[in-house]
């Protein structure tokens, strides 16, 4: 258990830290023109390092087709998804419903893994949760301004990001090589994101300033979701899913250390105790 939550750490540190580097790139390109640039470039890297770090003895034909459904949404989908709820809605909100993908993440574990649940699961992952709404809504969010439908953008991006938790989860039963899943995925998701923007064409701007920025997320976002991989072949998605939606805490650190775009208030305090003590009970409890 503890071997997983180490790694599932380790992947929302590195989500965390993507963040912030996100931050600094979009001064200079949109999401999708920044996904374009990162999901590539982190897929061949995957590639170059596959020689040394693809083990292919174990090869199963079902698990391949498994990272390639995954990788047709995940992270291509869910980056368009949460890009168009940016758009229409803002970060807040965007941010606040994302936050609800370890509950769907664990229902999913429950039903279609045959994980069971426990009360550390549920108290776990029910107070992670909380603290990452606490941590994600602001007090000056603006007055909704947008379509009521537009709120299924984001909850659309959770439970997809779920289910690829999940269904990576079943892949490596069947092929337990995380690098597989990593690699696979990543390739797919790298043809979906340069279709999509190819079909946005002359939309699509961006600033060379932005390339140096969004390489690097790609590669902390393509070595988390390696080490995400590895915890989800150690552990149950009961457990990987909510420590991993840690990584705010970790955008939140570096935010305060590095760009000093945040200051401590009671609000972070409340929301950094309620996940520090969620994770604790799925540890414990």
């Amino acid at each position: 258990m503890f071997e997983s939550a180490s790694w599932a750490l380790a992947a929302a540190a590195g989500l965390g830290a993507a963040m912030v580097t996100t931050r600094q790139g979009l001064r200079y390109a949109t999401p999708l023109a920044g996904a374009a640039i990162g999901v590539p470039s982190t897929t061949l890297v995957f590639w170059c390092l596959a020689p040394f770090m693809l083990d292919t003895s174990g090869f199963e034909p079902a698990a391949a087709g498994i990272f390639v459904l995954v990788g047709l949404f995940f992270p291509a989908m869910v980056t368009l998804l949460t890009y168009s709820g940016n758009q229409r809605m803002g970060p807040t909100v965007t941010s606040s419903v994302s936050c609800t993908t370890p509950m769907f993440a664990l229902s999913g574990a429950v039903l279609f893994l045959g994980e069971t649940l426990t009360m550390g699961n549920a108290l776990g992952t029910a107070t992670i949760v909380l603290g990452m709404l606490v941590l994600s809504w602001s007090a000056d969010a603006r007055p909704r301004s947008w379509p009521l439908w537009a709120i299924a953008l984001p909850f659309a991006a959770a439970a997809i990001r779920a289910l690829a938790q999940v269904l990576t989860k079943a892949g490596l039963a069947l092929w337990a090589s995380p690098y597989a899943a990593g690699l696979i995925g990543y390739t797919v998701s790298a043809v979906v994101i340069l279709v999509a923007a190819r079909l946005v064409g002359p939309r699509l701007t961006t600033d060379r300033r932005a390339a140096p920025w969004f390489v690097a997320t790609g590669f902390l976002n393509g070595g988390s979701v390696f080490l995400m991989y590895t915890a989800l072949g150690k552990g149950q998605v009961a457990l990987v899913s909510p420590i991993v939606a840690t990584y705010p805490l970790f955008t939140l650190g570096l935010s305060l250390l590095l760009l000093r775009q945040e200051r401590i208030t009671p609000r972070l305090a409340l929301g950094t105790v309620l996940t520090v003590i969620g994770v604790a009970a799925l540890l414990a409890l």
